[in-house]
């Protein structure tokens, strides 16, 4: 396989990473509003995502890093393109970062619940608008024959992407609710198993109407396969969860966001951002790419990174493994 295929498939798997992880902390976000009753029930729910939340967004890093290396041509039309939701995107997770560290630094309730308030919208925000850009690059954009995007900002809203969006988010949420069930004791823990039951079904609908879409615009067996898989692990999830087996619905889940994802990334292939405008306009794997020094010189360092951030993340997962509920949490004073 030549080196530029090899990254291609790198970025997916950086990508699916990134989701997988920082889409249940995404979603434990959102249901500080949705599931959480008071000031204690919504930290018990920050406290479940606390010491991981920062470590998940370096598979973003990571993701961002070697596109604008492996696939300059592709990092400079898509972040010049999608220049304001990316912007938007980037300032949630600055102010999420601050709301994390900053909400327990003083007692006055309007201090607290103003970071909580911020939590909530720099969740939601981002988990919508991953969908829709990731909707808008399976579709195709408005490129020209100088890889440049011609399009402006209401191009990117349209159906086929907001959708992405209502998926992204939807399933985000039903992933951080499974989390919650897998990592709380007491009422919270019930109440988040009954969410995610009406979160799941919520989800398969939109879910399923996406990926059908998507395969009768671009797909092929393989991504064909990876829709089936994606379908049926979200439904084994919701099933999973309501026998009260939290771990294999949590697992489940994160097979959903993996074949999901895998699916998009396959309708894309050979193609990495596809031209609405002409076929011949496409960036693709090869004329996007940088040179085969520089892939080379990528490989090897991320051959002896990789591992390392997968051993002291896993080490991170292991030692904040136990449950918690109100009875941790120490009342305010």
């Amino acid at each position: 396989m030549e080196l530029h295929n090899v990254w291609f498939v790198l970025i997916a798997v950086l990508w699916i990473g990134y989701f997988f992880l920082e889409g249940f902390d995404f979603g434990v976000g959102v249901l500080t509003k949705l599931l959480a009753r008071d000031r204690k029930e919504r930290r018990v729910l920050i406290n479940t995502i606390g010491p991981v939340w920062d470590g998940n967004e370096v598979w973003l890093l990571s993701a961002g890093g070697a596109t604008f290396a492996a696939f300059p041509e592709w990092y400079a039309t898509l972040f010049s393109g999608f220049y304001l939701p990316l912007l938007l995107i980037l300032i949630c997770l600055i102010v999420r970062g601050v709301s994390f560290e900053y909400r327990h630094k003083r007692p006055e309730e309007r201090w607290q619940r103003n970071w909580e308030n911020a939590i909530f919208w720099t969740s939601l925000l981002p988990a919508f608008l991953w969908g829709v850009a990731f909707g808008n690059i399976v579709r195709g954009v408005k490129i020209n024959s100088e890889m440049e995007y011609v399009g402006n900002v209401f191009d990117l809203l349209n159906a086929y992407s907001l959708l992405g969006g209502l998926v992204t988010l939807s399933l985000f949420t039903f992933h951080g609710t499974v989390f919650v069930a897998l990592k709380t004791v007491g009422d919270i823990r019930g109440r988040a198993r009954g969410l995610a039951l009406k979160l799941g079904l919520v989800t398969a609908v939109l879910a399923l109407g996406f990926l059908i879409w998507t395969q009768g615009m671009h797909g092929d067996g393989s991504s064909l396969v990876a829709m089936i898989i994606a379908v049926a692990a979200l439904v084994a999830a919701i099933v999973a969860n309501q026998a009260g087996r939290e771990g294999w619905s949590f697992a489940f889940s994160g097979v959903t966001i993996i074949a999901a994802v895998g699916m998009l990334f396959l309708t894309l292939f050979p193609n990495v951002m596809p031209s609405s405008l002409n076929d011949a306009w496409n960036l693709t794997v090869t004329n996007a790419s940088s040179t085969p020094y520089t892939l080379k010189i990528m490989t090897w360092c991320a051959g002896i990174a990789t591992p390392v951030v997968l051993l002291y993340q896993g080490w991170t997962y292991w030692v904040f493994r136990k449950r918690i509920g109100t009875q941790h949490i120490a009342d305010a004073h």
